[in-house]
């Protein structure tokens, strides 16, 4: 990613105490309040081209998803429909981040956004022309999968040099923010217009949205962008030198593989919800549009307690992931529709906790020559392992019911944060310590000794 100056000092080193932060970040960072970065003009007008194309998403993306499933019937032609928007970025995820790190990022946002829009365009046609056929939606779904892939890494990376190291975790935090107000917007307007005039409508308002970033990127002061770092000049073995990075920090390797697990079993949303909505609810597209909002409204609350935090905690982010596969498999278990509804709002706090700290901690640790490639293995992780997850998931909740393909990924989610949350204390050579005493820290994590050595197989339990 590009930086500004100071930017590519070293990481914070692995702590022995989980207490310590993940990443090591300026003071200023801490102090700049919550909304920080707004403060400079290029990220202000980022940001909000940003809540116009990201409520054109969210539309989108609600009406694909209900049309789909209106096509077809099938939770499981859902799932292909995700997969296939995500599968781009497993098969080529890495070869984004090299083309990021290669060249200008503003130039290749104006390629992308514009590529975006016209699939959005390109889908309303065929939708409001009444020729719209399932395959079409499995094309453009696709092919918005082949935009993301340079997208994700140029954006994310982009963040940097409007910003520069000292805000990157706020903008980090206010783009979630961002993101997650669009959520809030976005399908309430697409519930109305499927509703009133059909998808296509929230189709082509979807394409004229991305006007407003292209406008954005159009008006930037380019003096005023941070410095970026040295371009990676084309060569041998760049892949490789990315995965190496990856593999020999802890700091990077462990969200990744962490994000990974939750990205392909627990963020299955558009299938769970559409299932939910249609076999146990028994309800239209104005329910399962409330229920995306709703948690919205708890991923928007997480973004901006995000926010607020001047540095991540291992332990919340491996906190907050278990917790979130916890609330999937009780929200499984929900007796009610309004007991379901209200659990999505702290499941989007966690969901988006996880998401924002996981983010920020894996690029702030990275080389910043090198973090176009981490990024974009990070994005491939998390949002390319849903094609292996999303048809399983699919049909598991076809197969034997909403329910219990959301308890499935809660039960996997949770059980991924414990398993690599106790990998990661062992390498660290920290164990978890409980202490319930009042006023006291009830879970710590503290240095390992002789005494935390597994006792011979003769000596008697403790």
């Amino acid at each position: 990613m590009s930086s500004g100056p100071g930017a590519d000092s070293a990481p914070a080193p692995n702590h022995p105490n989980d207490d310590a932060p993940t990443t090591s970040l300026p003071q200023q960072a801490a102090k700049g309040g919550m909304f920080s970065s707004l403060r400079v003009r290029n990220y202000r007008l980022f940001f909000l081209g940003q809540v116009v194309s990201n409520t054109g998403t969210w539309m989108q993306r609600i009406a694909q998803d209900w049309l789909v499933l209106r096509l077809t019937g099938s939770s499981a032609a859902v799932g292909i429909t995700t997969a296939l928007q995500f599968l781009p970025m497993l098969l080529f995820g890495l070869y984004g981040g090299v083309i990021a790190d290669r060249w200008p990022k503003r130039r290749l946002l104006l390629i992308t956004q514009t590529a975006s829009g016209l699939t959005g365009l390109g889908l309303a046609v065929l939708t409001l022309s009444g020729h719209v056929q399932v395959w079409h939606v499995y094309l453009t779904a696709f092919a918005l999968g082949v935009v993301t892939v340079v997208d994700n890494p140029a954006r994310q990376v982009f963040v940097s040099e409007m910003v520069g190291p000292a805000e990157l975790r706020n903008a980090v935090s206010l783009n979630s923010a961002n993101f997650q107000s669009a959520r809030l917007i976005g399908p309430a307007v697409a519930g109305v217009l499927i509703t009133a005039v059909g998808s296509g409508a929230a189709f082509l308002l979807n394409g004229l949205s991305y006007l407003a970033p292209i406008a954005g990127l159009l008006l930037m002061r380019t003096g005023e962008l941070h410095k970026p770092s040295e371009r990676t000049p084309r060569g041998k073995g760049q892949l490789r030198e990315g995965l190496r990075h990856v593999r020999e920090k802890p700091d990077l390797i462990w969200p990744i593989a962490l994000v990974g697990f939750i990205g392909m079993f627990g963020f299955n949303f558009p299938i769970w919800l559409t299932a939910f909505v249609n076999d146990v609810f028994h309800a239209g597209a104005g329910t399962y549009g409330l229920l995306n909002t709703l948690m919205a409204a708890g991923s928007l609350a997480g973004a901006l307690l995000a926010a607020r935090r001047g540095s991540s905690r291992r332990r919340l982010l491996y906190g907050a992931a278990l917790l979130f596969g916890l609330l999937e498999i009780t929200a499984a278990l929900a007796p009610s529709f309004w007991v379901f509804a209200l659990l999505l709002i702290p499941m989007g706090i966690c969901g988006l906790t996880i998401n924002v700290t996981a983010n920020s901690g894996v690029q702030l640790a990275a080389d910043p020559a090198l973090r176009g490639r981490v990024i974009s293995l990070f994005m491939m992780v998390f949002m390319g392992g849903t094609p292996v997850g999303a048809p399983l998931v699919g049909w598991v909740t076809d197969t034997y019911g909403a329910r219990i393909g959301f308890l499935s990924g809660g039960l996997i989610s949770a059980l991924a944060a414990m398993g690599i949350g106790l990998a990661l204390a062992r390498h660290v050579g920290v164990r978890p310590k409980l202490d319930l005493r009042r006023g006291h820290e009830h879970l710590v994590f503290v240095p390992r000794d002789r005494t935390d050595q597994p006792e011979p197989a003769v000596a008697p339990a403790a």
